[in-house]
């Protein structure tokens, strides 16, 4: 090999071992550099051939520095195991802050989520009720013929002193900008939005002291979809099939709660509306008092002498709100808890040397902390599962929140414990370096089970393969302080 191939060799290799060093720490840099150059040395004097290096040397050579390479990164490896960071109290503490940031997150960043929790989704009056017919298999189902309606409406009523109507069409819509869609709009009585109130934020005009004032009022995602959120969308005029209604103004995300994912109301006159829909009726002080478990049972005349059975529903099963599923759920969890782990930490009054009282404290405040992260982490996620993309009012996306708010809450809780079981009481450390102690033939005889070490030197822990009437949990051992020097390096690591 020429000098000059040599030279240029000669200084590759320099700049591996050093680029080798500086992934090190710093501390024992120059240690190592100085033990792989004088290695190097040795590596070069071995693949001399009659006082000249050769290409095959040289790449014998290149070959040994790159392994620097190799050993700089596993002593990194080996002092992250050995981090006083790693498996600590704040490393469990932060990964959990920082789940509860990702579902807040989320939570603030879906409207269809953060609309839940709107305050105007659960101030129905509570003497509101919607009217159907007795038998039908559901409460979505549109059951009371307007004729029927107008017959209730004008007629002397003893349990009810108002009446409103709508009924659900699918239909053609154009707007200013000759853009179509097919809408799912809500044809109502002029004082459905009055009778519920219902807020409508952007409104062009107050209505009278009944809310009787026709046009159309559009959902928030039509407003943003259609319209791009225009300020001075109130007074355009919609072409809903072959009529035109100027728009009133836009109703807030999530005040929708009754039957039907509308994209808009139509406010009419009673004679313009027709079809099947649902009545909503308001309760006086009389009808109030027949209310049994949220229902009043209903016989209605008709204009033939004949009764029909009927049932008025009330709202409140519509305004519960998702805290007070998140609050069942979460009851569950911890009742179903015990059955699928300990609720133990161990036992250790087989030892002297028992943590003092601050240990005693920090350690159940840290479980405390752990269960206070946990809770809204879990709520807010069951909030993203179930309403990321389900409509305002959904029965299918409450039990998936109910589901999640109980797998996600048992499951962490059990987590929780298994980690606070694993921990020295002493310094929340993790324990590690399991190791197997004893036969499995000889466990009614002598211990056998698993051992585990705390790095700082404060316990071991001992856990039974098999639970015995005489070691039935896991046990503490409080080593005391002649056990240090055992632990110098791990400790100060």
């Amino acid at each position: 090999m020429k000098p000059a191939a040599a030279w240029v060799c000669s200084q590759i290799e320099e700049g591996i071992l050093c680029s080798a060093a500086l992934l090190t720490p710093g501390e024992q840099r120059a240690e190592w550099l100085r033990e792989w150059r004088g290695e190097l040395w040795h590596a070069r004097e071995a693949t001399r051939f009659d006082k000249e290096i050769t290409w095959e040397g040289e790449k014998t050579i290149l070959r040994f520095c790159s392994g620097s390479i190799q050993d700089a990164f596993a002593m990194r490896k080996l002092r992250g195991a050995q981090s006083a960071f790693r498996g600590s109290a704040v490393e469990c503490l932060l990964l959990l802050l920082a789940m509860f940031m990702a579902s807040c997150l989320l939570y603030h960043v879906l409207p269809e989520v953060r609309a839940q929790n709107h305050p105007s989704l659960y101030q129905v009056n509570s003497n509101l009720i919607m009217i159907q017919d007795a038998f039908a298999s559901s409460d979505s189902l549109a059951t009371i013929p307007v004729e029927k309606y107008r017959m209730w409406k004008s007629r002397q009523q003893r349990y009810f002193d108002g009446f409103a109507f709508y009924h659900l069409t699918k239909e053609n819509v154009a707007t200013q900008n000759a853009v179509k869609q097919r809408w799912k709009v809500a044809h109502g009585s002029l004082n459905l939005f009055w009778m519920l109130g219902l807020p409508t934020l952007i409104s062009s005009e107050s209505p009278d002291a009944e809310g009787r004032t026709p046009g159309i009022i559009l959902s928030d995602a039509i407003w943003r979809r259609d319209f791009q959120a225009n300020l001075h969308v109130s007074g355009h005029i919609v072409h809903v099939g072959h009529d035109e209604f100027r728009v009133l103004g836009v109703a807030p995300l999530g005040v929708w709660r009754l039957p039907g994912n509308v994209d808009a109301w139509v406010l009419e006159p009673d004679e313009e509306n027709r079809g099947v829909g649902y009545v909503i009726a308001h309760l006086t002080a009389l009808g109030r008092s027949q209310m049994s478990a949220n229902r009043i049972e209903i016989v209605s005349s008709n204009s033939d002498d004949s009764n029909e059975e009927l049932c008025g529903i009330s709202f409140a099963n519509r305004t519960k709100g998702p805290w007070g599923f998140f609050q069942f759920a979460l009851f569950l969890a911890f009742l179903a808890l015990p059955a699928i782990t300990s609720v133990s930490f161990g036992e250790s009054q087989f030892c002297s040397n028992r943590p003092s009282w601050t240990n005693r404290v920090f350690r159940w405040m840290f479980l405390c902390a752990k269960i206070a992260l946990l809770l809204p982490t879990v709520y807010f996620a069951s909030l993203d599962l179930a309403y990321w993309h389900a409509p305002i009012y959904s029965v299918g996306a409450q039990y998936v929140q109910l589901i999640s708010s109980f797998t996600m809450g048992l499951f962490g809780l059990r987590w929780i414990l298994l980690d606070q079981r694993n921990r020295c009481p002493v310094c929340l450390r993790r324990v590690t370096h399991p190791a197997q102690v004893g036969l499995t033939g000889r466990t009614f005889l002598a211990w056998n089970g698993t051992e585990l070490i705390c790095t700082g030197g404060h316990t071991l822990l001992h856990v039974p393969a098999m639970p015995t009437s005489w070691f039935s949990t896991q046990r503490w051992l409080y080593l005391d302080s002649s056990w240090k020097s055992l632990f110098v390096v791990s400790s100060s690591g």
